[in-house]
């Protein structure tokens, strides 16, 4: 097999392997290489002599290297490619093709959402979706096929005095494609946007989402929108003089109607939701944090020149794209206190029982989202500016909400910030966000009474951060040296002058 491979004559265009017709039925090794120079010059003038499928193809060759088998009639089947490290499994969330479709290449197929980040799966061919066969909703695993395509009407060549004359333009076949294919089940292979949790209700119906009319944004089916496709069904019991008046509830789930019985005024209904996209990374990495010994270390910071600091900066902002909050100016000075204390910016290796420094400043931001908790990172922070890291945090903070983010925004961090704060609370008691070796929670900034040193009271901007640290690379003393920096710049920010460059 490996002198066949070696010594096939091979012409690669566009990252797939296609091979001529005698190279495909010979392992004849004297067989002439096809180069890339000839292959135009000769491909018109032996059009008429090739057969019916001329490359016999039998093996494409992806630019990842990926090699994937074709099937008899010119099939090829589309897997789900590894969309990240340690990715074993995608939620498919839609399609953007149905089967009859022409698909050119890298033209988007569908989407699908890891652990980690949701992707765009694009084709890596010209041809014609044959079969789909998964629907939104499902779990696909890394490898399994997506989709049949039908690479037969692009493989084959023409007949080039014959065929190019008689054929229809292009424009006239593209268009009875469509109206072909708006003939075909839009919803079965597009789906509805909606989440897991409402996905859930549905199947505990019985009710096919895709005909739920949703009432969100962009047709986002809701969980009302469920209740009340089931009530019109007849699967949910309600009043017929009062449906106005009914509320129907399926978070630990009842039904109420005012002119029900007393008896059924209640009806509690245990609902399982299935753990989705970043939930479930949330669900392993705190899994595996809680086996990591933890300690913490709380500290109280003055941010009073902090709070004048931010003021200023928002009423010298001249951009109105641009909305200055106090976390980059946090995050940059944080930035300065790791330059001098490396172990905080580091990971651990059991295999090799080795603490690796990271040489870049990813600091990542913990971000509650509609859905789910994600922390994306901002890359090598001591490199850019207060102003820099403001436009990156709101670019990383749009993605999060809109379930857009990348691979690259979620992978790679060295320390995370969590702040807790703009929710509510003092401080936190937070968790590792393996394999980093820190976090730091941080609390909401209130005005409390503090002393001077003459014994009068005055009012002052208190935070209190709370740090979670890897016990087996940090210890209490180094934890403790590092937030007394990072203290000193947010509480005398015109320090952070002196390590400009």
């Amino acid at each position: 097999m490996i002198r066949r491979r070696i010594l096939r004559p091979t012409f690669f265009n566009a990252g797939r392997r296609f091979l001529s017709s005698n190279a495909a039925r010979s392992s004849d090794s004297t067989a002439p290489v096809l180069r890339l120079s000839d292959w135009s010059g000769r491909l018109a003038s032996r059009a008429r002599s090739f057969p019916v499928n001329p490359y016999h193809l039998t093996r494409c060759c992806f630019s990842s290297q990926a090699m994937l088998d074709f099937q008899e009639g010119g099939i090829v089947h589309v897997p789900l490619a590894q969309t990240g490290e340690g990715i074993a499994e995608c939620e498919l969330l839609r399609w953007f093709v149905k089967e009859g479709d022409l698909v050119d290449e890298f033209q988007p197929l569908c989407e699908v959402q890891s652990d980690k980040a949701t992707i765009e799966i694009t084709s890596r061919y010209n041809g014609r979706v044959a079969k789909v066969l998964h629907d939104p909703g499902s779990i696909v695993k890394v490898g399994a096929t997506l989709l049949k395509m039908s690479v037969d009407d692009y493989a084959a060549p023409v007949d080039a005095s014959n065929e190019f004359s008689n054929a229809p333009p292009a424009e006239s076949v593209i268009s009875d494609t469509n109206a072909q294919s708006s003939l075909l089940n839009k919803n079965k292979t597009e789906g509805v946007l909606s989440t897991p949790s409402v996905r859930s209700i549905a199947k505990q119906y019985g009710i096919n989402i895709d005909e739920v009319a949703g009432s969100g944004k962009d047709g986002r089916v809701l969980k009302e929108d469920v209740l009340r496709f089931a009530a019109k069904k007849g699967l949910i019991e309600e009043s017929s003089s009062s449906k106005d008046d009914e509320s129907v509830k399926l978070d630990g789930t009842f039904l109420e109607s005012s002119s029900a019985p007393a008896a059924n005024v209640l009806q509690y209904i245990d609902t399982r939701v299935p753990v989705r996209g970043y939930q479930r990374a949330m669900v392993k990495t705190m899994t595996a944090a809680a086996k990591i010994p933890h300690f913490h270390y709380v500290e109280e910071i003055n941010c009073d020149a902090l709070v004048k600091l931010k003021a200023t900066f928002q009423n010298e902002n001249t951009d109105p794209a641009v909305k200055h909050t106090f976390l980059p100016s946090l995050i940059k000075s944080l930035s300065l206190a790791m330059s001098k204390f490396p172990y905080l910016n580091a990971c651990f290796d059991e295999n090799s029982q080795e603490i690796i420094l990271k040489g870049s400043h990813n600091i990542g931001i913990a971000m509650a989202t509609p859905h789910g908790l994600v922390v994306p990172n901002i890359k090598k922070v001591q490199s850019l500016s207060i102003l820099e890291i403001t436009k990156e945090l709101s670019r990383l903070q749009l993605l999060a909400q809109d379930n857009k983010l990348g691979p690259e925004d979620v992978s790679g961090g060295t320390i995370t910030l969590s702040n807790i704060g703009s929710i509510g609370g003092k401080f936190g008691s937070p968790l590792l966000n393996l394999p980093e070796v820190a976090i730091i929670a941080m609390g909401r900034i209130e005005k409390v009474p503090r002393f001077d040193n003459n014994g009068n009271v005055y009012p002052s901007s208190i935070m209190t951060v709370n740090m979670g640290a890897d016990h087996r690379v940090l210890d209490g003393a180094v934890v403790a040296r590092f937030c007394n920096e990072w203290k000193s710049h947010i509480e005398k920010p015109e320090l952070l002058l002196l390590q400009l460059r």
